[in-house]
């Protein structure tokens, strides 16, 4: 099984951290500002629409995914070898950590009084439903979350909170988490947060939770992914709204 390494510099920012960080900010940016150019590219060589937003996606995350593993390998294998320790309570919590998320963000919404899709969601859901399933797994449930759990763990709590206050860490980390995902024309309304509120805070507390694990926080982020998906091709498109 090997010896779990002690945590010594594995909370450090290093040059990969900056450059795995600075990808996907500038990645992002271009989407954001050149979503046309970028699409119409994209369409030259895929010519199915959906294909092509898929593609764009794909390595938006890919090429993040692989300098983020690279600077958090020494994390990931040490992680890994504290689940193995207990595989049965890691199995036990993943499936208690989902059911925690659709509680809280059942108790936002009753206490905020609505919910609403957000524009990006509308699109992930859209997206779904026109790609096969092993298209969509590998960006949606292994490489998506991953590089989320990097970034808004991994790096806002894990290594940021060796400088910072860790709860203010914890809470930048739920609120650059949620408004990430409300990208569309809504802006940053309570609504369209709520659902990627509740999912953030239960993230936070399981990585914070099991000694700042971000295999732990990546395996129920992929887990709830995984289930959303699964639902999606489930259920009828025009019961979704589709």
């Amino acid at each position: 099984m090997g010896t779990i390494p002690p945590a010594g510099r594995l909370y450090r920012f290093t040059g990969l951290d900056a450059a795995a960080f600075g990808l996907y900010v500038a990645l992002a940016a271009v989407l954001s500002l050149a979503t046309a150019p970028v699409t119409a590219m994209a369409e030259q060589i895929f010519p199915d629409p959906a294909t092509a937003v898929f593609a764009i996606n794909l390595a938006f995350y890919a090429s993040v995914g692989l300098v983020a593993v690279t600077a958090a390998r020494r994390v990931i294998r040490r992680d890994l070898l504290i689940l193995a320790t207990r595989p049965w309570f890691t199995l036990a919590m993943i499936p208690l950590s989902i059911v925690a998320m659709l509680v809280l963000t059942a108790v936002l919404v009753t206490v905020t009084g609505s919910v609403k899709e957000s524009q990006n969601q509308l699109g992930l859901q859209s997206l779904v439903q026109q790609l096969p399933v092993w298209f969509v797994v590998p960006l949606l449930v292994v490489l998506g979350p991953f590089v989320e759990e990097y970034l808004f763990r991994h790096l806002l709590i894990g290594k940021l909170s060796r400088h910072v206050n860790v709860w203010l860490c914890c809470v930048l980390s739920v609120l650059c988490f949620a408004a990430i995902h409300v990208v569309g024309r809504e802006g940053l309304v309570l609504p369209a947060l709520v659902p990627y509120l509740g999912m953030g805070v239960v993230l936070v507390a399981v990585y914070v939770w099991t000694g700042k694990n971000v295999m732990f926080s990546y395996f129920v982020h992929a887990a709830k992914n995984l289930l959303a998906v699964l639902l999606i091709y489930a259920i009828p498109p025009q019961l979704l709204g589709g």
